[in-house]
């Protein structure tokens, strides 16, 4: 029996943070956690589950709009922003309650209480002394905002779902995906929506087709989105916020809400009590097997600053539980990760941009294809769809490959295995479709881009 109080003590009871202690109690490990906000991190309370909610109730105005061509008399009424807060709230609720009867049922020795690090085995919690022999740090990230005059008045993603009454005059600062989906999110229900952006194109990172497709796309659903201009200075007036941009010209809102990034959450957790390494940005460097520099301390998730996705901060968690207690070595593979961005239309994307391709790989065949969705023959709404292959020329394997419209993200998880396996081109040329879907595309593209 070890010294220590506890064999494993889980700073963070996020996604990966709940998975690790979960798995390792399950072992017989004395396994302890500590969390000082709210179970199951950012993605269940001020993430991917609430904005998901938000996204489908931001869409019926749409499918109400679209389903009069099809023969319904619909009646579209007044949206009631605070009835379904009220109800993301009850389902956000009841997810914080199954996070913390997880940890009970496994035997985790759960601390409702802030944790920092006294040395590399000793921590504090809640003003209680506690020692473990291994500790994991995984306490995600939070929002950033700039440091210009009245910053005070803007909020960030993390406020926006607790918002008290509607914006009717909604500003969103950003170009990444959380900036996009809010900017969805408040112009499909009714709000006057402009985006600003200080690069020249919305979703750094991202393929530039899929880039210059939802950039059309969300124009045409009455997004004014502005790139290269940004806020310099945020004013209150009476109950008006007026931001005054780079251009010198001036913007009247009702909420700015800032999308422009996030930082590892390491302040003040005493990493350098313990010799925990971080860099410029706040993050802490690990090794494939999630270790720091120090050989008793590993992190996960967002606060290392690898890829800032719940599913990932989940495989990290299983993959240091497989090292460490099950003493099977399994480093983390951040290869092929699929994901989706909740925009409107959605966007799906696996594997490599067709720039990181060309870089990589050198020739490279392209296949494009855009149409429009099978359901707006119907409705006439002006909607394209972009799907898009990356193939390596020589070995004619499938690098990457890339999608918007909808159900962009279902379909992609899909495509993720055949990428993730090596798939080649002819497989998905031998593979028959499923016909009338937008997914069938994808097994029939045969004509290369020029």
């Amino acid at each position: 029996m070890s010294s220590y109080d506890f064999d494993l003590f889980v700073i963070g009871i996020g996604s990966g943070g709940t998975r690790a202690a979960r798995m390792i109690a399950s072992t017989g490990a004395r396994v302890a956690a500590a969390e000082e906000r709210y179970y199951g991190g950012t993605c269940v309370n001020v993430g991917c589950v609430p904005k998901k909610l938000l996204v489908y109730g931001s869409h019926f105005h749409e499918d109400m709009e679209d389903a009069r061509e099809y023969g319904w008399d619909v009646t579209v009424g007044e949206f009631d922003w605070n009835l379904l807060i009220r109800k993301k709230n009850k389902e956000i609720e009841r997810l914080n309650g199954i996070y913390r009867r997880l940890m009970d049922n496994a035997g985790v020795t759960v601390f409702d209480a802030r944790a920092t690090l006294i040395d590399r085995h000793t921590l504090d919690v809640g003003g209680k002394t506690v020692t473990a022999e291994k500790i994991l740090i995984a306490v995600g990230g939070w929002p950033t905002k700039p440091e210009i005059p009245g910053i005070e008045h803007a909020i960030t993603s993390n406020e926006v779902f607790y918002l008290e009454s509607f914006p009717k005059r909604f500003v969103v600062v950003g170009g990444g995906y959380i900036a996009v989906e809010f900017a969805g999110i408040m112009n499909g229900m009714g709000a006057e929506v402009t985006q600003l952006y200080r690069s020249e194109k919305i979703l750094r990172g991202f393929d530039e087709d899929v880039r210059d497709t939802l950039s059309a796309e969300i124009v045409k659903k009455g997004v004014d989105l502005r790139t290269g201009i940004n806020i310099t200075a945020i004013e209150k007036k009476g109950g008006v916020l007026v931001a005054t941009l780079t251009d010198g010209s001036t913007l009247e809102a009702d909420c700015i809400m800032y999308a422009t990034g996030r930082h590892p959450n390491t302040a003040n957790l005493g990493l350098e009590n313990a010799g925990v390494e971080t860099d410029a940005t706040g993050a802490i460097p690990v090794d494939s097997f999630s270790k720091t520099n120090v050989d008793n301390i590993w992190a996960l998730g967002d606060v290392t600053d690898r890829i800032a996705l719940t599913p990932v901060a989940i495989h990290e968690a299983m993959c240091f539980y497989r090292t460490e207690f099950l003493r099977d070595p399994t480093p983390s593979d951040h290869e092929n990760v699929a994901s989706a961005v909740f925009s409107q239309p959605p966007v799906g994307t696996v594997g490599l941009t067709e720039s990181q391709a060309r870089a990589r790989h050198g020739a490279v065949d392209i296949y494009r294809s855009t149409f429009t969705p099978m359901k707006h023959t119907i409705s006439g709404r002006d909607e394209k769809t972009l799907m898009k292959i990356i193939v390596d020329q020589d070995s004619q394997k499938v690098l990457g490959v890339h999608m918007v419209g909808p159900d962009a993200g279902e379909i992609i998880q899909g495509i993720g295995i055949a990428v993730k396996m090596g798939a080649t081109k002819q497989d998905f040329d031998r593979t028959i479709g499923i016909h009338p879907t937008a997914a069938e595309e994808f097994v029939t593209m045969r004509e290369k881009a020029a």
